[in-house]
Order: structure tokens, then C-alpha cells, then sequence
């Protein structure tokens, strides 16, 4: 696959206004041959130093016949979502315009060249470690780190239980509202567990729903409400990234380039 990693590589050639030169950042062309374009790669001449350059040297990447422009304007640094709409194209090569008029290209779109992350995390409420790694996605914020997200979802309002764990999840009786009478079915987790033995003597059924126990892939991030959990490390003979339950854009994004940092430097 070729992606160029920032769209002031690629450059447009419709006419030469300075003859057979290329602006000295330009790498690739995007050219046009009147039955559509093709896609050339570029070495400026390196002896110069002004913007202009003589071409020391081009080859053809891909022909007209192979070369598709995609008809909408899309986010140029969501990385694994242009590979994706590349790939939905059927042509080899796929050219994008971005929101802010730049252009770029996939050729042979290959996600496998992208690192999988494993998401998990529970609604309701808002699944917020999700979605917020789909926010940030969207936003390009993710496009040096060449990831692709899989998202695994539990809904905690299917789970056959009378009592849930707070109020923000719309449940008509929960650990932090209500005054159980004891013996009562309950979804929580360890902080849950904990609370009904520091406020009952009853025993209570309690099925876990801490993310954290979902995790079944490597590398993984997910969420938990237990401070001490956070961080970067094996967790259940498995490797991934902890975030507190209420963790900023910003926490989460760290944690995704710090995981995928470590990953990659394993044995």
C-alpha cells in the first residue's frame, strides 16, 4: 500500500506554469492525461534549494484506467477510514479531497498494514470510553499511529438483575439511589461488591460488569472505576490500557499512543 503520510506531498498537475519543475515538498503527483489521472512518484532534483525543482526522476504508480476520485470531502487524517472507503471503491487507487481542499491517495488500500485495538466498554450510560475513541477518530487524531478500533459493546440492561449500580444509567432502582432489602439480584463489580458488604449484611447475587472482565483480544484498552487499575500492563495474562471511568478525551488519547508505543516495542 501506498499512503502518503501528509497531504503536502502530493501535488496537482494539470499544466507546468514553471516548466518540467515540482515544489520541492512534493513527492507524488496526482496528473492529469484527459481520459482522467494518474499517479506518479517524484524525486525533486536535490542540488537546489529554491521551491521549484527540476524532476530528477518519476514513475507511473498508477494509470487512468485504475485511478477512481472519490466524490465526497472527508476527514484526510482519518487515516483507517480512508483505507476503508478506498477499498469500497473496487479501484486500485483512490484520490480524496479533504474538508479543507487538499487531496491525497490510497493505493492498494490494505488495513492489514494497521495495527488492531480491541475497545471494550458497557451501556448504558453513554458508552464514553467508545465513543469518545470514535470522536477522536473522526478528528483525525489518531493518524500517526496507524490503528484500526474494534468496539465491543456489553449492554448491562439485558443482564437478568433487579438492582444496577447508579441513577446516570435511567435504571429504576441502583446501588446509589436506592435501600435494598436484601437478597436482591445485582449487576456491579468489585466497587459494588464492596459497598454492599460495608452497608448490608444480606448476601447478594452480584454479576459482574466490569469492563474489564470482558477483555478477550490483545492489545486492549477499556475502562474501570478502580483508581488503582489504571495505567499500561498485562492484565489477566493479557496486554492493554486501563482508563479511569471518567477519563478526558485527552487521558484517553494519551492512552492510546502510550499503549501502542509499548506494544510495538515488545520481543
Amino acid at each position: 500500500m501506498i499512503f502518503p503520510r501528509h497531504c503536502k506531498e502530493v501535488g496537482y498537475a494539470s499544466n507546468q506554469p514553471c516548466g518540467d519543475q515540482v515544489y520541492f515538498l512534493s513527492r507524488f503527483l496526482i496528473h492529469e492525461t484527459g481520459r482522467g489521472h494518474e499517479i506518479l512518484e517524484v524525486i525533486p532534483g536535490p542540488e537546489e534549494t529554491c521551491l521549484m525543482r527540476p524532476v530528477a526522476g518519476a514513475r507511473v504508480l498508477a494509470t487512468d484506467g485504475e485511478v477512481s476520485w472519490y466524490p465526497e470531502k472527508v476527514q484526510l487524517h482519518d487515516r483507517a477510514e480512508l483505507v476503508r472507503l478506498a477499498r469500497e471503491t473496487g479501484s486500485r487507487c483512490t484520490i480524496f479531497t479533504g474538508r479543507d481542499e487538499h487531496i491525497t491517495f490510497v493505493l492498494d488500500p490494505d488495513l492489514a498494514e494497521f495495527q488492531t485495538l480491541s475497545v471494550y466498554d458497557v451501556t448504558p450510560p453513554r458508552p464514553s470510553l467508545s465513543a469518545t475513541i470514535r470522536e477522536l477518530e473522526e478528528a483525525g487524531m489518531f493518524a500517526e499511529l496507524d490503528v484500526v478500533f474494534e468496539h465491543t459493546l456489553r449492554d448491562i440492561s439485558q443482564i437478568d438483575a433487579e438492582v444496577f449500580p447508579c441513577r446516570a444509567s435511567g435504571f429504576p432502582k441502583t446501588l446509589d439511589a436506592d435501600l435494598l432489602l436484601g437478597g436482591e439480584r445485582v449487576a456491579g463489580c468489585l466497587t459494588a461488591r464492596e459497598l454492599l458488604k460495608e452497608c448490608y449484611r444480606d448476601e447478594f447475587v452480584v454479576t459482574d460488569i466490569c469492563p474489564l472482565s470482558m477483555v478477550a483480544e490483545e492489545p486492549f484498552i477499556t475502562r474501570c472505576c478502580r483508581k488503582e487499575r489504571e495505567g499500561i500492563g498485562m492484565y489477566a495474562g493479557r496486554f492493554g490500557a486501563v482508563v479511569h471511568w471518567g477519563a478526558s478525551p485527552f487521558e484517553i488519547f494519551t492512552a492510546v499512543k502510550n499503549l501502542l508505543a509499548a506494544w510495538r516495542e515488545r520481543p
